[in-house]
């Protein structure tokens, strides 16, 4: 019976952790403002929010359409300008959302000039927005910013808030078994290799 040599065994190991992890966004801004936001809300006893893929997806959608269609007119201050995901037709089809689960969802936009941290943090905190961020029935959450915006997306742990995949699951769980079916090719694989 022949031995796996080490060189294949590390190629075999290297290739399945390279194919089956899956790529993470991050961000600084993001990354900031959610731990901001966390501390935020347990300093006044309430749950931190969980990041959420689909509303991450939501808000990077939005925030690209917003820095193409809305100049930062009036940056440091939020607008008022909170909008229910449904007025994001766009966002909710490119990120395969079933429109059912997008009433308890809100969309929170603010314009602050290079992002700086302590004002984007206060623009969700200390402004109307912070009504928002105060409501224990918003669990989960999304970011992503563009330029000089940054975009929240809320969503509640009800159905009607859940952001759940719709038409499209279907086919992304198809392609997600891609991922499925190379870790059974690797192991048989390596099984040939050890006769």
């Amino acid at each position: 019976m022949a031995s796996l040599k080490p060189s294949h065994f590390f190629f075999v190991v290297v290739l399945a952790i390279f194919l089956l992890s899956h790529p993470v966004h991050s961000n600084d801004e993001e990354d900031n403002l959610l731990q901001g936001l966390n501390s935020y809300r347990t300093s006044v006893n309430l749950p931190a929010f969980n990041k959420n893929k689909n509303a991450h997806c939501v808000a990077e959608k939005i925030a690209d359409d917003i820095d193409d269609d809305q100049p930062c007119t009036n940056p440091s201050i939020s607008r008022g300008n909170e909008t229910k995901l449904s007025e994001y037709p766009k966002a909710i089809s490119k990120c395969g959302i079933d429109v059912n689960t997008t009433s308890d969802v809100i969309v929170l936009p603010v314009c602050v000039p290079k992002l700086v941290p302590t004002l984007v943090l206060t623009n969700f905190t200390r402004t109307h927005y912070s009504k928002f961020i105060n409501d224990s029935s918003f669990t989960g959450i999304g970011l992503d910013s563009e330029d000089e915006w940054m975009v929240v997306v809320l969503a509640t742990n009800t159905p009607a808030g859940s952001l759940a995949n719709g038409a499209y699951s279907l086919v992304n769980a198809k392609v997600g078994l891609g991922h499925h079916y190379m870790l059974l090719f690797l192991l048989g694989f390596v099984l040939c290799l050890l006769h």
